[in-house]
Parts: structure tokens; C-alpha cells; sequence
């Protein structure tokens, strides 16, 4: 039976959100001003409800007061766990995403929506030479198992019950939480110690650190972003991770760059739509709209056009977004392709063989990525973290 206090906290937050606020911050809110009188364990109750909540909306009957919504949602949650082939894969196609969906993912893979209705795992990179020490300092971490056509990565599967936020470990810079996806950004892009790269929407600097930590802390590193205060804030993290060899500066995205400097590598972690990290966030399954799309491939493309220039030749281009829509993916590298053959399409892993064959211009069906193909689908059910698309050139 769930937490009466819990329900009653959860309930507040999705007022909170009816009222505007994104579920993520109208959560954050709660959490933070209950953190003194409320214990670890029911914090994670009402985090667990609300999301649940969003997971299996269209399962829930509105008239009901929202505690008992929320009661019938951990409910569903619960049933799923059990036996996720209760879930008939046409009835969670209907309910558990927006109907606009099929018009951008056609066919909708029934494995991909079954991962949808499973609550995340929580991953984390700890520094390279710091990966076994944080390891065993936090426990409860299980090194992550990828398909052999993937790269090997330093990434653990944290398990535990402890405030990840609060640890020694982490406040000594040790380790980040970082999803699968984005750390295997990090390795699409390979930097080599000493090399000079750009992480061109950069954030708060998730993927920022992880190229410097790539690169040993040795070359340099620019990092920009349109917003100041995400700039600040990765300061912040960087000064903590002990990283050094960066340089911040804001762009807007347009034609006029930071710097003159010629990269010999420049990532390109544009805004999307975010349909990858519906699992994590299945609130922005009911926020998401389909000119949000069209809008942001269309900022996409630009900012890959003004980046573009600032390679030197020979220079590596890697371009990802955390959304599986065909009109920001495929379509995307595919305009970018067409109107600059100067630069050529590279394998986004330098290793390997194909296991399957290469994207075509529609959105796959899940198959093992490629390390040869140019263009590729991290799929959240093959890797068990968040959906990506990553697409990689070489300037001739």
C-alpha cells in the first residue's frame, strides 16, 4: 500500500505541474523543501509515483482525486514488473505515447515501448583512473555489459540507495551521473590527448567533461552554449572534476563563431525533442508536440551548417541528438550530407564489423548498431538507458 505522505507530496507536485511547471522542476522543488523532515526513502517514493503517474496516464481514470490516481499508477507499475507481457504491444502503441508519434516513428518497435513503462537505471562515469576506487567506495555498482559492437566504456549501473549528490565521491569530483548514451557520445567522438576540440552546445557540460577526461586534461577544449548561466554552471563542475584544459565562451548558433580557432574535432549535442529520454521523462511524452519537431530540426541543421566550418581538414564532425524522430535524425545527417560534400560521411565507431544493415532514410526497426556505419540508433532497450542518434563526418 502506498505511502498515504508520499501520495499527498506527489499530489502537490502535479498541481505544481498542472499549473505549468515542468515535472522534473516542480519535483526538484518538492524534494528540496521537504529534504529535512522527510527520510531518503520516502523522497524516492514520491519521485517513483510521479513519474509513474506520467508512464500511465492514458491507464488512469481523471475523475478519480489525484492520490488515487497516483495510487492506480504505482498499481499499473507494479503489474508491469511483474509480467511486461501483459502489455499487449498495440495497447501500449495506443496509450503509453501521443498519437502524433507514428507519423515521425513508423513502425513503433513493441521492445522500444516496453522499455518506455520500466523505470531508468541510474548510470554513472567515474574519471578514468578513478573508476575502481569509486567503484568500490559507492558499491552497489555493476560495470556495463554492451554488445560487442559497441566500444568499451568505464560506466557502472548504480544500484544502491544512497543520495549519489551527497557522497564524498562525488563532491570530490570523482564521478558523474551520465547516462549510457551520452557517455557513448563521448566515445563517438574518441578526442586524443593534446588535440583541440569544440563542444559546441555544450550545456552545463555533462559531455564537456567527459572529452576532457578522454583527453587526459591535456590540449584544449572549447565548450559554448547560447545560455550564460548553463556556461556558469559547468564552470562549476569543471572546477570540481579538476578539469582545466577548457575554454567557455557563449554562441548563439549562428555563422559568427567563439573563435577563430580550427578544430580537429567539433560535437555538435544539438536541442532536440528528447523522445529518447521518455522513459527517464515521461512527462515530456504529453508536452512534446510535433511542430516542436519540425522547429528544432530546423536549428538543428543550422547549427551543424555554422559549426561546420570551424574544422580544420581532416577534422571530425560528430552530430547527436537524444530523440529518435526521423526528421531530427536521419533527415538531419542526410541534408547535411547532401549539401556539403566536403565533408565525408565516417564510421561513428572506428572498430568492428556490421552486424546489420546501415540506416536507410526512415527511421529503423532496433538492430545491433554498426561501429562501421556512418549513422546509428542507440536503441534504450538494447542498452538499457536513454534512445540516441549519433552521426559522424571527416572534413576532406
Amino acid at each position: 500500500m502506498p505511502d498515504p505522505a508520499a501520495l499527498n507530496l506527489a499530489a502537490r507536485v502535479l498541481r505544481a505541474v498542472q499549473a505549468g511547471t515542468p515535472a522534473d522542476q516542480a519535483l526538484r522543488a518538492a524534494l528540496v523543501r521537504t529534504r529535512h523532515r522527510s527520510a531518503p526513502a520516502e523522497r524516492r517514493a514520491v519521485s517513483r509515483a510521479v513519474f509513474a503517474y506520467f508512464r500511465w496516464w492514458r491507464w488512469l481514470e481523471p475523475k478519480d482525486s489525484l492520490q488515487k490516481q497516483l495510487a492506480a499508477a504505482l498499481a499499473w507499475q507494479t503489474r508491469f514488473d511483474r509480467n511486461p507481457a501483459a502489455c499487449k504491444p498495440e495497447t501500449l502503441a495506443a496509450r503509453a505515447v501521443p498519437d502524433w508519434l507514428k507519423t515521425e516513428m513508423d513502425p513503433l518497435p513493441a521492445a522500444w515501448l516496453q522499455q518506455l513503462q520500466r523505470e531508468p537505471v541510474l548510470w554513472i562515469r567515474p574519471q578514468q583512473a578513478l573508476a575502481g576506487k569509486v567503484a568500490a567506495a559507492l558499491r552497489d555498482c555493476r560495470a556495463a555489459a554492451l554488445p560487442a559492437s559497441l566500444p568499451a566504456l568505464t560506466a557502472y549501473r548504480y544500484d544502491g540507495p544512497a543520495d549519489l549528490f551527497h557522497t564524498p565521491a562525488f563532491q570530490a569530483g570523482e564521478f558523474e551521473i551520465q547516462d549510457l548514451a551520452s557517455q557513448l557520445v563521448g566515445q563517438a567522438c574518441a578526442p586524443q590527448p593534446g588535440q583541440t576540440w569544440w563542444d559546441a552546445c555544450a550545456g552545463e557540460g555533462g559531455k564537456s567533461l567527459h572529452l576532457s577526461d578522454l583527453m587526459q586534461n591535456q590540449g584544449r577544449l572549447w565548450v559554448s552554449d547560447r545560455s550564460l548561466r548553463r556556461l556558469a554552471k559547468l564552470k562549476e563542475r569543471a572546477a570540481r572534476a579538476q578539469m582545466f584544459n577548457f575554454r567557455s565562451a557563449p554562441w548563439e548558433g549562428g555563422a559568427a563563431l567563439p573563435t577563430k580557432t580550427k578544430f580537429d574535432g567539433v560535437l555538435v549535442d544539438a536541442p532536440c525533442s528528447g523522445t529518447g529520454t521518455w522513459q527517464r521523462n515521461p512527462h515530456a511524452r504529453w508536452t512534446t508536440q510535433p511542430l516542436d519537431v519540425q522547429e528544432l530540426a530546423a536549428v538543428q541543421l543550422r547549427l551543424l551548417t555554422h559549426a561546420a566550418p570551424a574544422l580544420k581538414p581532416g577534422g571530425r564532425l560528430v552530430y547527436a541528438v537524444c530523440t529518435l524522430t526521423r526528421s531530427e535524425t536521419t533527415a538531419v545527417a542526410s541534408a547535411f550530407s547532401a549539401a556539403h560534400p566536403e565533408f565525408e560521411p565516417m564510421p561513428v565507431f572506428s572498430f568492428g564489423s556490421p552486424t546489420g544493415p546501415a540506416p536507410g532514410p526512415s527511421t529503423p526497426a532496433p538492430v545491433q548498431p554498426s561501429s562501421l556505419h556512418s549513422q546509428l540508433f542507440l536503441w534504450p532497450q538494447e542498452i538499457d538507458a536513454n534512445g540516441m542518434f549519433i552521426a559522424a563526418w571527416r572534413r576532406r
